[in-house]
């Protein structure tokens, strides 16, 4: 009330008068009648009767016929000319309210604010703005109270630190080589860091990521941002073996005396001696998360894998219509960071035997097998069918229409077994029974015994250098949400997936076409 009163220019509000009142109590019975005609509003006049005072309780203004006083909107008497005037622009409001006004503006707007005139700019110094605005956009969590006890002031938080770096934080992609890698930059505390991702130790898919800063920006000794390098060495440099027993540990979480296997030692060795060059001179390309979309089979995002002798690797899904694709975002001198290890179609759904008939390989392979046929001579057919090379520009803008009409018809088609999205279903498939065949190598075999689905996919292998590249025929398996699994028929091999669970801020593509062209642009990198 007192606020609305201060707005509307009618002075104290009532309560304010009340508690006068209360103080005064012993100047006379005078002086409290005098108060208590202030209080009312507007007495009813002659021929309206209660119109007057129900309007007066309604709130809106009221004016008097002859003009002397008014009722204003919250609800106080204005005796004409009698009371300061009312606001006529955003500069005549009370500094409090501006206050609370600019808190809610965004950062970037504040400096056009300061040009309007030196009120403004003496209330933007307030530090109640900046705190605010370093909480909404940043998600602060800090008390950034005592900070600025210690020296440091919200506003040259948010001016020299946060705003200037708020462009790099998000997802990163080192260019390690084949290697790749996850670099998630983040507002921790009173810094930035970048938190360098690396894989739980081969095998254990399920253990949590490890995280490693590389780098942190702060204000901590001056006032002007620093950044510091918190990994790696000064320059190029040759690693001697105490060095590389210290990386081995880290990285593997074992001695070499631990790995007997010869091709494994050589592997570790090549990455040790690739990565320990690049230490001190990174080249990083933004990455996103993919969006969720209402026919995506599950929650798509960031898991972590086996990969035979090259241990756990980072791969991001993400779903285009009928397709389920998986990215490497970490990789190995076989199949590089980028490229795309997985590609399944869920139109053509695998129907599991029972256990015994599972244990199988054979008839794994001639299920699968099966359907791989029958997508090769889809394939040929559509290749027969395409329109002459030389056709004009108007032909092939026809082509490309229907081959997204094909994608289209394709998403209609699929039935509700491999797209069971919010809107077709509402309780989750029921689980069948599922085992791994005889003969299929698998780097954890704790893995879990019953399946929601199966597709027909592809996967991507090569020779050493990314020679040679080729998809081979394959099974998908859904375990759960947060688990799948993928057979390797050639390789007779078996890789297990399991969810990042990490909370990544500022890491969602804005929508699935800058998606999309980022993931063309990533397999552009490493092709």
């Amino acid at each position: 009330m007192a606020v609305c009163a201060r707005l509307c220019g009618v002075g104290q509000s009532r309560r304010c008068r009340r508690r006068q009142r209360h103080n005064q109590q012993d100047q006379g019975s005078d002086s409290d009648m005098e108060e208590e005609e202030e209080e009312q509003i507007v007495g009813p006049t002659q021929g309206d009767g209660g119109a007057a005072g129900a309007a007066a309780a309604a709130g809106p203004s009221v004016a008097r016929e002859d003009g002397s006083c008014h009722v204003n909107r919250a609800g106080a008497l204005d005796r004409g000319g009698t009371g300061p005037p009312r606001p006529q622009s955003l500069a005549d409001l009370p500094p409090e309210l501006l206050v609370e006004i600019f808190s809610l503006l965004p950062g970037t707007a504040l400096p056009s604010v300061a040009l309007v005139g030196k009120k403004f700019r003496q209330i933007l110094n307030t530090e109640t703005i900046w705190r605010r605005r370093c909480m909404a956009e940043f998600d602060m969590k800090e008390d950034l109270r005592r900070m600025e006890v210690g020296g440091v002031s919200s506003r040259d938080l948010y001016v020299k630190l946060l705003h200037p770096f708020r462009h790099i934080l998000g997802l990163w992609q080192p260019d390690i080589g084949p290697y790749g890698g996850l670099l998630n930059v983040v507002v921790d505390g009173l810094f930035i860091i970048g938190w360098m991702y690396l894989p739980p130790h081969d095998p254990r898919v399920e253990d949590p990521m490890r995280r490693r800063p590389l780098f942190r920006i702060h204000m901590l000794e001056s006032n002007e941002a620093t950044v510091e390098c918190m990994y790696g060495h000064k320059g190029p440099h040759k690693g001697d073996i105490q060095e590389f027993r210290t990386w081995l540990e880290e990285e593997w979480g074992r001695t070499l005396e631990e790995i007997f296997h010869e091709h494994m030692q050589e592997l570790i060795l090549m990455k040790f001696i690739y990565t320990s060059q690049y230490d001190n001179c990174l080249t990083y390309r933004r990455i996103y998360l993919p969006p969720l979309m209402p026919s995506d089979l599950f929650h798509p995002g960031l898991f972590k894998g086996t990969y035979g002798s090259h241990g756990l690797e980072i791969v991001m899904l993400s779903f285009h219509g009928i397709y389920l694709r998986a990215t490497k975002l970490t990789g190995d001198p076989n199949v590089p960071a980028g490229q795309l290890t997985l590609d399944v179609d869920l139109s053509r759904p695998v129907v599991l035997p029972d256990l015994e008939h599972q244990r199988n390989i054979e008839e794994l392979s001639r299920l699968v097998l099966g359907v791989h046929a029958e997508v090769q001579r889809e394939e040929q057919e559509q290749a027969k069918d395409a329109p002459a090379a030389g056709r004009g520009a108007a032909e092939g803008a026809c082509g490309n229409a229907s081959a997204a009409d094909w994608v289209e018809e394709g998403r209609v088609a699929c039935s509700d077994s491999c797209q069971p999205g919010p809107s077709t279903s509402t309780s989750p498939p029921e689980a069948q029974p599922f085992v791994l065949p005889l003969g299929v190598m698998a780097r954890n075999e704790v893995y879990p015994r019953t399946c929601r689905k199966c597709f027909y996919g592809t996967g991507l292998i090569a020779g050493h250098g990314f020679t040679s590249p080729e998809r081979t025929p394959g099974l998908f398996v859904l375990f759960d949400e947060d688990h799948f699994g993928f057979i390797w028929l050639e390789l007779k091999s078996f890789s297990l997936y399991s969810r990042l669970t990490d909370q990544l801020a500022h890491a969602h593509a804005p929508n699935m076409e800058r998606f999309e062209a980022m993931l063309f642009n990533m397999q552009s990198w490493t092709s």
